[in-house]
């Protein structure tokens, strides 16, 4: 073959695997959310994700695709949802912790981010915080170690404080382990304890009124039940005339009486660094179940004054927001 020859071949070859490269589309990943909540109520902590991906080149629509699926605290809607984007194929789900078993259940290859969970290593979610195995990790609540604080926080504010409730829903194994941490902290406080297992919508409003009159507080155990059904529980409280204790500032917003516990729309946020490390080809096994870094303490000054609550000045002093 002569020079001239040769030299056309490999010209018109790199011309057509150059070509060949162009007309390949570039695989844009896709990131699944589980929304186990209500839309309303996980909109900061979405918005906080977004922008943390967007800091980190992840522009949905350009460099990334976002499905977001609502459950609306459905616990048979986790399992169809986790279906449907084991069947798309994601490249990583992000969701909560009362949604992880449905999710563990239908994958064990596609990576799974939990941006918040009650007690993910009480939970079997992970072997370990520093090496979660498997293809889970994400950002634990750190719940079951705050629960004394909750109830001393409640003795501090309720003068004459005998008797706790304590919400939880049984179908969920974090919020049961939660609820048996509070009623332990409780009796050690010389405190008389109600459990008040909720299982379905139905149980809220008796189970609630059985309160009136015969207990000064309700500390309400977080899972997605739960936040999905936030206003009605903070109203049937309010009515029965009992003081609600949560987990986040956002049952605050929604007239709860006092919360104390992780900045939620901060784990969300950093819930973006997992999901960015993952799809950068890290793997869950190797990335630890971190802690929370910003604890809040809010006040609903509104609930407060409904139910005659005086709040000390201290604490008030303490607080790092307050609803008028």
């Amino acid at each position: 073959m002569h020079r001239r020859d040769f030299i056309a071949l490999v010209g018109g070859a790199a011309l057509s695997v150059s070509r060949d490269a162009r007309a390949q589309p570039v695989k844009v990943p896709t990131i699944g959310i589980l929304g186990a909540g209500a839309e309303s109520s996980w909109a900061a902590s979405i918005s906080a994700f977004r922008q943390r991906l967007g800091e980190l080149g992840w522009i949905d629509g350009r460099t990334v695709t976002i499905v977001i699926r609502w459950a609306e605290g459905r616990s048979d809607r986790f399992a169809e949802i986790a279906t449907e984007f084991v069947q798309q194929n994601v490249d990583v789900i992000l969701t909560a912790g009362s949604a992880i078993p449905a999710v563990k259940q239908a994958t064990s290859t596609i990576p799974v981010v939990f941006a918040v969970a009650v007690d993910p290593l009480a939970s079997g979610f992970v072997a370990s915080l520093a090496r979660p195995g498997g293809n889970i990790t994400g950002l634990s609540l750190q719940s079951s170690e705050m629960v004394a604080k909750r109830i001393a926080l409640l003795r501090e504010i309720i003068p004459g404080l005998a008797r706790l409730a304590v919400l939880a829903n049984a179908g969920y194994l974090g919020a049961a382990h939660e609820s048996a941490t509070a009623e332990a902290a409780a009796r050690q406080f010389g405190l008389d304890v109600a459990i008040l297992d909720i299982r379905s919508t139905s149980d809220l409003a008796p189970s609630i009124e059985s309160l009136r009159g015969k207990a000064g507080a309700l500390y309400i155990c977080q899972d997605s039940f739960v936040v999905t059904n936030v206003v009605r529980i903070n109203r049937l409280a309010r009515d029965a005339g009992v003081a609600t204790m949560w987990g986040a500032r956002a049952f605050c917003e929604a007239d709860g009486f006092v919360s104390y516990g992780a900045d939620e729309s901060d784990l969300f946020r950093r819930a973006g660094d997992y999901v960015d490390k993952i799809l950068k080809g890290a793997k869950p096994a190797d990335i630890p179940v971190e802690q929370p870094t910003k604890i809040e303490l809010i006040f609903n000054l509104r609930t407060a004054r409904i139910l005659n609550l005086n709040i000390p000045p201290n604490l008030l002093a303490l607080a790092h927001d307050v609803f008028e």
